[in-house]
């Protein structure tokens, strides 16, 4: 008899369903979030057990690389796509959305995820942490801009490695003034420094790496994107044809039909938002600050006369993610020339 097992997975406790090839629920439990907990009781269908399906998660790619390493044929399962399957059931509970995990690895009607490996979660970390700390700069000289306007100081525009000392001096004529800010002044020092600290480990990490190097070779592309766009696509073999690399980054359009109506909406926004924003502020930076000419530049002005530089961007942010998967799996560096 064959077996199959949902898990829904939730920080402390996981709902585990399993059911046999017919459909019928033969097991239920509760297990601790614990890769070794949860392989511990699949063990006993070890034998008979086809597929483990868990949803796509914060807890998903390390409780599947535990489960993988006992010996369980594990899969991630695309989120969007088992939403809609659970979607049918009357109850919504962990216990019922386990067994709707469980019958959907049982029929086949999944979409299984691409789990990235140790490094590109590693790589993805640091990026994540690069740009926190840079969104937490930008928050607190924002709040002091805006505790200061209020007395009638108007910072303007401040120099990056001078800013605490111009705050400083704009407000001696405010004593009480200065002790408040000066607190924040103190905090955007440490932001900086280590936002500084993150910067220089990400270009170290992409220098070191000959990918990355060889996608830098493109306008527009520096260390940061380059590094990003690796971590991401992990794997470049995952993609048939590069051109699907814009789809899975949600740059391109979204379409709904239905008997007459065939509408093209604005682009997906799926996957990985982070990489998307790379991608986009890397065609920003190639249409206005890249001063050497190229046919993709060519290509992407063309479109801006014809549709607006707005989708001109996007369009050249997908096409730069199907140029680099292109040189990623050719072993290429960019060709300047239509030659």
């Amino acid at each position: 008899m064959k077996h199959y097992a949902g898990i829904d997975v939730s920080l402390e406790e996981s709902h585990v369903a399993i059911v046999d090839e017919t459909g019928r629920v033969v097991s239920e439990a509760a297990v601790p979030s614990e890769p070794v907990a949860l392989a511990g009781h699949l063990e006993r269908w070890h034998g008979t057990l086809m597929r483990v399906g868990l949803e796509a998660g914060p807890l998903s790619q390390w409780l599947h690389a535990g489960l993988a390493e006992a010996g369980m044929p594990v899969a991630c399962l695309e989120t969007r796509q088992l939403k809609a399957v659970l979607k049918i059931q009357r109850v919504k509970s962990d216990r019922n959305d386990a067994r709707g995990i469980a019958q959907a690895v049982r029929t086949g009607w999944y979409q299984p995820v691409h789990v990235k490996s140790l490094a590109s979660q590693e790589r993805l970390a640091l990026l994540t942490a690069r740009k926190l700390a840079s969104n937490k700069l930008k928050d607190v000289e924002n709040g002091v801009r805006g505790l200061v306007r209020n007395f009638g100081i108007k910072l303007g525009k401040l120099s990056r490695a001078k800013w605490e000392a111009s705050v400083r001096v704009q407000l001696e004529r405010h004593p009480r003034l200065l002790a408040i800010v000066e607190p924040l002044l103190t905090v955007r020092a440490v932001l900086r420094d280590q936002f500084g600290e993150l910067d220089r480990r990400v270009r170290t990490e992409a220098r070191a790496d000959p990918i990355c190097r060889r996608l830098m070779t493109a306008p527009s592309i520096g260390p940061v994107v380059a590094l990003g766009y690796v971590a991401a696509v992990d794997d470049p073999t995952r993609f048939k044809r590069s051109r699907s690399v814009g789809v899975h980054f949600g740059l391109t359009p979204k379409r709904y039909q239905s008997g007459e109506t065939d509408r093209v909406g604005a682009i997906s926004k799926i996957g990985d938002e982070m990489v998307r924003t790379l991608l986009y502020e890397a065609a920003t930076t190639l249409l206005g600050r890249v001063q050497r000419f190229s046919p993709l530049k060519a290509w992407a002005l063309r479109l801006a006369v014809k549709r607006g530089i707005k989708r001109a961007r996007v369009a050249l942010a997908r096409k730069l993610a199907v140029v680099l998967h292109r040189m990623w799996t050719d072993g290429t560096e960019f060709r300047w020339s239509r030659a």
